[in-house]
Parts: C-alpha cells; sequence; structure tokens
C-alpha cells in the first residue's frame, strides 16, 4: 500500500496547476471545480455514504481504486499543482472479514462507528478487570493465599512493568503495520491474562475459614494468628504476577493504535469526539468492575458450600474469580471482530488527504524526514524516530504534563476512597460507593467533555494547548478545598484517654482498668461504636462480654461493654459494630469541590492527547503514543502511589500490629492528612500548570495554507484538498 505522503520533487507526483475534477470540459471563463464539490454534481456518479463517488463499481474497495471522475484529454494534458497529497488504494483490501471469507453482512460493520464501538467495548473489558475486578479483590487474594501487602504490590505493579516493557515495540512496529490485527491479538491476550488470574482457585483445595463465634469479645478464645505456619500458597502469586503481566501486553495496542487507528480514519476535528467517546468507555468499566466484583464478594468463594460466618468477617472469603472467568471469555470473543477490520476503513483516504498538517516545525527542518512513505518500516529508523520526537519540545512538555495529570489520578484512584474513610468514618464499601458516585459522572463527564469542546470550537493545536492549561488551572484553584478538613471521631486509646483526657505525649494506649482483664490482641481490630458516641478498638477494647444474636440496623450488638460510659444510661453500656457516624458539617463541601478537582483533571485529559497527535507528524502518532504512555507510567502512573501514599502515611495515627511488624495504617488525623494531600496535590498541579504554558509557548505551527479558507472548509469537505508543504513562517494559531 502507498501510505500518504506530501508531493515533492524527489518523492511522489509533481503538480503545478489547480486540480480540477469537473467531469465536462469547463466552459469558457469558468474555473474548474474543487476536488470538495464532487458527489452527484456535473455528470459524475452520485456519492457513496463516505463521501467518495462510484464509477459503477460493486464494491468498496474498488470504488476507491478508480478516479473519482474521469478527466477530459485536455485535463490529462494539465499538470497539477505543487502540495497535493496523492494517496494509492491499488490492491488494498477494504472489506470487513477474515481472510477471503467477506460476507456482505459484515459489510455494516465496517465503519467508523463500528470500530468504535467494538474498541468500546475492549477498553471497557480492560478497565473493567485491571482496575475495577483487580483493586476490588486484592484483599480477598491476600487473605486466600497468604500473602503479604508487598506481594499483592507487585501484583499490581506487573501491569505497568509489561506496559513499559512492550510499548515501544508495539506502538513502532504497529504504527506502521496492520493495526486492527495488533488490537485483536492484544485484546486476545489480555483476555487469557483474565483466565490465567483466575485459574489457581481450581488449582488449589478448598478453602477453610478457621473461625470462633466469639472472637473478639471480652474473655473469649483469642487465638494469635502468629502461630499459624507458612502457607505454601502465597507462591500462586507467580500466577497472579503472569496473568497481569499479559493484561499489560494486551492492553498496551488499545491506548496507542486504537487512538490512532480511529484517528486515521474520522474527519480531524471528529476525533476527539471519538476518542472521547473510547476513554469514557474505559474509565465506566472500573465502576462496574467495581459494583459487579463487589457483589461477587458476598458469594462464598466455594459456591454452593455452607458456611456459618457472614461477609463482614474478616475470615470470609468471597467469589473473587467469577469476574475474571467472564471477562477473559468476552475479551476472547470480542476478539475475533477487532481482528476482521482492513488496514484502513473504506472512505478513509479522503480523510487522509483533507487532513491539515499541525506538527510542530523544527528549526533545522528534520520533521520533514517523517513524511517519507519508507520512514519507520524498519528497526534502523527506530532511534531516528526517537532522536525527531526529543527534537519537539512540545511534545516532550506535553508528555510531562500527562505525567503529573496521572500522578494525581493515580493517586486519587487508589487513595480518594481511603480519604473519604477517614473525614466522613465511613466503611471501606461505604467510601468506595461514595468515590464512584464521584468518579463515574465526574470522570466520565469531564472525558466526553473534553472531547466535545475540541470538536465544538474546531480548536488547533495551540488553542487545545490553551484549553489544557485552562484546565489546569481550574483544578488548582478548586484543589484548596484540603485546606478545610473533618475532624476525628472520639477514639478511645487512639484519639484520647478512655476517661476523655487527652493522651499524653501522643501515644497510644489501648489498655484501661476497664478491659485489663479481658486479654484483648491489637491484632484484631474490629472498631466498635458505643453508645458514648466514642468509638472503641475492638468489642474486647470496649470491654464487651456478649454478642447478641439479634441485629439492629443490620449490625451486630455487643452488651455488658464495662467501657462504654455507664453515666448517661443506666446498666452496663452497648456498642454497635463497626465505626460511629460523623455529623461533619463540612461534608457536602468537601464532596463539591473534589467533584470540580475530579472532572477539571479528566477535562484535560483528552485535549492533551489530541494536542499530542496533531503536534507529532502523521507516519509518527502511534509512536508518539507509546513514548507518551511510557513517560506517562514511568513518571506518574507507577511513582504516583507510591508518592500520595508516602505522604498520607505520615498521617497516620494507628498503625497495624502483625505480630511485632508493622502493616497497614487503621485510623489517620484527618488534619494532617488535608494538609498532606493538599500539599502532593498543588505541587503537581504547579508543575503541570507550568509544563502546559511552555509547551504553548515553544509550540510553532505550519506555515498558514495559501488556498483561502482551506483550513475550516477542508474539515467539512467542502474546499479544494490541498495542503502545501510548510515554508512560510508560523502563524498565530487560536
Amino acid at each position: 500500500m502507498a501510505m500518504p505522503q506530501n508531493s515533492t520533487r524527489e518523492n511522489g507526483f509533481c503538480f503545478t496547476q489547480p486540480l480540477d475534477f469537473s467531469c465536462p470540459s469547463p466552459r469558457p471563463g469558468e474555473a474548474g471545480r474543487p476536488l470538495g464539490a464532487v458527489g452527484g454534481r456535473d455528470g459524475c456518479s452520485p456519492p457513496l455514504s463516505n463521501g467518495l463517488t462510484s464509477p459503477g463499481a460493486p464494491s468498496p474497495s474498488d470504488s476507491c481504486a478508480q478516479p473519482l471522475c474521469t478527466p477530459t484529454p485536455a485535463e490529462e494534458e494539465t499538470p497539477l499543482q505543487e502540495g497535493i497529497k496523492y494517496v494509492s488504494a491499488e490492491g488494498e483490501e477494504l472489506a470487513c472479514g477474515w481472510g477471503g471469507f467477506t460476507p456482505g453482512c459484515l459489510q455494516l460493520c465496517n465503519t467508523s462507528k463500528g470500530v468504535l464501538f467494538f474498541l468500546c467495548v475492549a477498553s471497557f473489558l480492560q478497565g473493567m478487570t485491571v482496575n475495577g475486578f483487580i483493586n476490588t479483590v486484592i484483599t480477598s487474594i491476600e487473605r486466600r493465599f497468604d500473602l503479604r501487602s508487598y506481594q499483592s504490590g507487585l501484583i499490581a505493579s506487573s501491569y505497568d512493568i509489561a506496559a513499559c516493557v512492550c510499548l515501544t515495540f508495539v506502538s513502532y512496529f504497529g504504527g506502521n503495520g496492520h493495526k486492527p490485527r495488533w488490537l485483536g491479538w492484544g485484546v486476545l491476550v489480555m483476555g487469557l491474562g483474565s483466565l490465567l488470574f483466575a485459574l489457581p482457585h481450581f488449582t488449589t483445595g478448598r478453602y477453610e475459614a478457621r473461625s470462633a463465634a466469639q472472637l473478639g469479645v471480652c474473655g473469649g478464645n483469642q487465638s494469635l494468628p502468629c502461630s499459624q505456619a507458612a502457607s505454601s500458597l502465597s507462591g500462586y502469586r507467580f500466577v497472579f504476577m503472569l496473568g497481569q503481566f499479559l493484561h499489560g501486553m494486551g492492553a498496551t495496542p488499545l491506548y496507542t493504535l486504537g487512538v490512532t487507528y480511529l484517528d486515521e480514519n474520522v474527519k480531524t476535528n471528529y476525533s476527539p469526539v471519538y476518542i472521547a467517546v473510547f476513554y469514557t468507555a474505559a474509565i465506566l468499566g472500573p465502576a462496574a468492575g467495581y459494583l459487579v466484583g463487589g457483589m461477587f464478594l458476598n458469594i462464598y468463594t466455594e459456591i454452593g458450600r455452607e458456611i456459618d460466618i457472614a461477609p463482614e468477617n474478616t475470615l470470609w472469603v468471597g467469589a473473587w474469580w467469577i469476574g475474571f472467568l467472564g471477562a477473559g471469555a468476552a475479551s476472547l470473543l470480542i476478539s475475533i471482530p477487532i481482528l476482521g477490520y482492513p488496514q484502513r476503513l473504506p472512505g478513509s483516504q479522503r480523510y487522509i488527504v483533507m487532513r491539515v498538517s499541525e506538527a510542530h516545525q523544527l528549526k533545522d527542518g528534520s520533521h520533514k524526514k517523517a513524511s517519507d512513505p519508507d520512514f519507520g518500516k524498519t528497526v534502523k529508523d527506530l532511534p531516528r524516530s526517537v532522536l525527531l520526537l526529543l527534537k519537539n519540545p512540545t511534545f516532550i512538555f506535553l508528555c510531562l504534563a500527562g505525567a503529573t495529570e496521572a500522578t494525581l489520578i493515580a493517586g486519587m484512584s487508589t487513595f480518594g476512597p481511603k480519604f473519604l474513610e477517614s473525614q466522613f468514618s465511613l466503611s471501606a464499601s461505604e467510601a468506595a460507593t461514595f468515590f464512584g458516585y464521584l468518579v463515574v459522572p465526574a470522570g466520565g463527564g469531564g472525558t466526553f467533555l473534553g472531547g466535545f469542546l475540541v470538536n465544538k470550537f474546531k480548536l488547533r493545536c495551540s488553542g487545545i494547548i490553551k484549553l489544557c492549561l485552562l484546565c489546569t488551572v481550574s483544578s488548582l484553584l478548586a484543589i484548596f478545598i484540603f485546606f478545610i478538613h473533618c475532624p476525628n471521631m472520639p477514639m478511645a486509646g487512639v484519639t484520647q484517654m478512655y476517661d476523655g483526657s487527652a493522651l499524653p505525649g501522643g501515644h497510644l494506649n489501648l489498655t484501661a482498668a476497664c478491659n485489663a482483664q479481658c486479654g484483648c490482641l491489637q491484632e484484631t481490630y474490629s472498631p466498635v461504636c458505643g453508645t458514648d458516641d466514642i468509638m472503641y478498638y475492638s468489642p474486647c477494647h470496649a470491654g464487651c462480654r456478649r454478642v447478641s444474636e439479634n441485629l439492629r440496623n443490620g449490625k451486630k450488638v455487643y452488651h455488658e461493654c464495662s467501657c462504654v460510659d455507664k453515666a448517661l444510661l443506666p446498666g452496663p453500656g452497648t456498642a454497635e459494630a463497626g465505626k460511629c457516624t460523623s455529623s461533619c458539617a463540612k461534608k457536602t463541601l468537601l464532596l463539591c469541590f473534589m467533584f470540580v478537582v475530579i472532572l477539571f483533571t479528566f477535562l484535560s485529559s483528552i485535549p492533551a492527547l489530541t494536542a499530542t497527535l496533531r503536534c507529532v507528524s502523521d507516519r509518527q502518532r502511534s509512536f508518539a503514543l507509546g513514548i507518551q504512555w511510557i513517560v506517562v507510567r514511568t513518571l506518574g502512573g507507577i511513582p504516583g502511589p507510591i508518592a500520595f501514599g508516602s505522604m498520607i502515611d505520615k498521617s497516620c495515627l494507628l498503625w497495624q500490629d502483625q505480630c511485632g511488624e508493622q502493616g497497614s495504617c487503621y485510623v489517620y488525623q484527618n488534619s494532617a492528612m488535608s494538609r498532606y494531600t493538599l500539599v502532593a496535590g498543588l505541587v503537581y498541579k504547579v508543575l503541570g500548570t507550568t509544563f502546559f504554558i511552555v509547551a504553548c509557548l515553544l509550540y510553532k505551527p505550519p506555515a498558514p495554507e495559501s488556498a483561502p479558507g482551506s483550513s475550516d472548509a477542508s474539515e467539512n469537505g467542502t474546499s479544494d484538498l490541498q495542503e502545501h508543504k510548510p515554508s512560510l513562517p508560523a502563524e498565530e494559531d487560536l
């Protein structure tokens, strides 16, 4: 296939006169019609739905291979104007199918909307599996296979490691190859990774929950978890890591080649909307993963077996594996239609010719190397491709800005539920639900709205970068909401003494006279709320000696709690399982401004991606996205949760005690948590703002078109399809 190319005297065709495709010979004094005017006029054949005319050809591929109209002999002798792109489709199969099997019914899906649908399903499945199911079931996997937190962290990181390893190879060779085949095989590999991730459930024995009815109550049978023998099941972490590695390999083409395939097969001004819909599906996937994964976790992992413990019990393991089986099977199915798409869609030739280059102009003119149709087809061009991107300052600073935004997104997605859980005294499931209500409309809506705004105002590259800058500044202002916080709920022995006095020197003291005889273990953290509105570390630490068989508001009720203040009620106090309800008056304000921060952070994502595609040459788009993803993951996605986590951990009041070793944090100091979150957010938002400003200032657009009205009109297909070589001084963009 002859790829799109700028015509020069050295390579391609040399045109010197205006192009005229009108069928009859022009009358005296009448100028030839521009190419955009053909289609059902002046004796030409009627236009197809994709905008091309067909001279009686039965198939889309044949129509693309024929001239739009047959020129007269006088026109054949007229040399054409220099600067026209020539795209050949001879011998190229544009039908949808697998090999020789191309039934006519499949051609109904051989459109940009058909591709968008299947890619959206694939991105939805990827988001649901990697960012939904994994985060939901990781605690259950730790419990079932006796994994430590750092081991589960390695499982999660295997996805990003695989993506970083594969991105350069996939984006470079896939960008110059058959994109749908790379995409289809990638989705298939992703499906195999999901099936492999569920495999350990079927290769291990039955899960035996070691439970005691009165565990945690004062005087109950307190068994030390430290005495339990180490399990050999922890070796299954390598199977999970391999499954995640396959997830990362399979998803790599999706967000590089998938984006460029959409961009190449639609009008330039429609491209941001298509990409926004694609990324919106990827954002809705995790939300579905949290909901569906949480539903499966309410089913016991050994389906059909009777068990005497409830899902609230810390020994409960839900059916974590069901979601991976379903997602894996769906990925295998969806890969089949994606593999059947042609290298480019019928009618896309017209959009390629119409596209006006907005690539950053290098002073030494080396950016013109990428216009060579043979550039990038061999490994020897890889260093030159990397060098061209490194010499593009706009691309570099857009990558750095994307890394700062990715750091915030990764940090918020990881610790956002924990922030809500601490500030508003929620359970983990309630906090995840609240955060889902924030992310779905703010993240999904912001992603789609960003693409819509670029299309609505028909922004060029410079204007898109300015839109990103506006969004980043808006979220920077909104992030100051973290100056305020909700006060901690009082917790005996953690935020105050059992008698209500301040802790001496801020040191923990979970033992008091009321629970000294109970033999409570610090390893058993199960907070309860007494009738005195004070939280206690566990029923044992509250001095509770009996648990009621009847639930109150769906929660266990503990009686005869000697540590609960009896001054308010006659007789021994009682306590309910769970945290005390927070009555923070600032809750609504915090949620509203968090919504704004998330909205404007995601609002800039699609415009920034569109600017990246526009500021590089057409032949480097896939490779540029691959390099950008490496930068974003290396500098943002991977270290983001680590940076936010280390900042937030500084505000911890109560650490988990795992047999003398420090585990995760149970209780945070809300004021310190807000302060550290504000500092981290400000640092990355200021950096992102700076990078967008520098990218905007250093961007050098191509020279203005010499043909009048060629930028907007050509987008709508109503002007001549000319694209001249940039040779004039840079114009001021929108």
